[in-house]
């Protein structure tokens, strides 16, 4: 996609997300007119600029600020065609011991994202999201649930301004922080006698942080407004992410967590009545209502799309794409560690 010219910010853009990002803006649309990185961590800011520094890359700017401030955020959106909103709290066990904190960043600073964009004449929003929104059972999951209900209804609210909001939602993400297969390595690497497992029937969607930028990229140009869009992604087991990475460590299951589901879910069977098959992904739409800026029907039309199952739900336990530990191990050497050998 050609973003050439255009300005394009994103929120929480130190995280693993907005480097790689980053890094295929700028080999894609290298002239890319200006490319804001948003984040309140100003550490991170500093290493990010090792890596990208405004020195070679003139168009980069670095912005501390925090999506809770909408006054920060609206100067940082002055002439910024494209927001992308990647800024959350992630981690579901800080979420329940710290609730209020998740709720001012996930769903106040979702708001403030909104009101900020719509004050700034911004022209696309692209907010992430997560299959832990769909039938949250924790707080995390449950702020990002409003978060996305709070975007898709921004389209309702725009008025006559030219903008239009949309939201991505996608699993775990291979190597990012804290996700299982750096965690696996590290224990292996630091010679522990085990690996802990939460439930040995437990499974997991799995996506590489070059697919989701994918995903956001498609967005921004296919996007209508008020759509979840939901790739089409292979599941993996976690004792076999176990045994890709030490076969010959014992595997002891240690109970599920407070807030973890045996399977993440990213369509629901309530769902199933407003998703359209794209093909590649999968698109939630707006329930029809008299805001409603088009159609189911002419949706589908204008993508070749067509309607899932009645009932139809998507959850990484029902999948029938499958990583195997041959493949997964593959995956570690190409996403996680390199250097990985069995």
């Amino acid at each position: 996609m050609d973003l050439n010219n255009k300005s394009i910010l994103i929120t929480g853009g130190t995280g693993s997300f907005g480097k790689m990002f980053t890094k295929l803006i700028l080999e894609r649309s290298p002239n890319v007119k200006r490319l804001v990185i948003l984040s309140r961590d100003e550490q991170k800011h500093f290493q990010m600029a090792q890596e990208f520094p405004e020195s070679e890359f003139p168009q980069i700017r670095y912005f501390i600020g925090d999506v809770r401030d909408e006054k920060r955020l609206e100067t940082a959106f002055e002439d910024i065609d494209i927001v992308i909103h990647a800024a959350a709290m992630k981690h579901v066990h800080l979420a329940e011991y710290n609730p209020m904190e998740c709720i001012k960043t996930n769903i106040n600073g979702a708001e403030n994202v909104i009101n900020a964009a719509l004050k700034s004449g911004v022209k696309d929003v692209v907010a992430l999201s997560t299959d832990k929104a769909a039938a949250p059972i924790n707080l995390y999951g449950a702020t990002k649930l409003a978060s996305d209900k709070l975007f898709i209804a921004a389209n309702n609210i725009k008025g006559k301004r030219d903008v239009k909001f949309s939201v991505v939602r996608y699993g775990n993400v291979m190597g990012s922080n804290g996700s299982v297969m750096p965690f696996f390595l590290k224990k292996k690497k630091n010679g522990e006698a085990f690996l802990p497992i939460t439930d040995n029937k437990m499974t997991r969607f799995n996506i590489s942080l070059e697919d989701g930028c994918e995903m956001v990229f498609y967005a921004i140009e296919k996007a209508w407004g008020g759509e979840v869009f939901v790739p089409k992604i292979p599941s993996y087991k976690i004792p076999d992410v176990a045994s890709a990475i030490a076969p010959e460590l014992e595997q002891r299951v240690v109970g599920v967590r407070p807030g973890e589901k045996l399977h993440e879910e990213m369509i629901t069977s309530s769902d199933s009545y407003n998703t359209v098959d794209l093909g590649r992904y999968y698109a939630i739409l707006p329930q029809n209502s008299p805001y409603s800026k088009y159609t189911k029907e002419e949706y589908k039309k204008a993508f070749n799309g067509v309607d899932v199952p009645e009932g139809f739900s998507y959850d990484s336990g029902n999948n029938t794409e499958w990583e195997t530990i041959e493949t997964l191990r593959e995956l570690v050497i190409e996403h996680v560690d390199s250097n990985f050998k069995v």
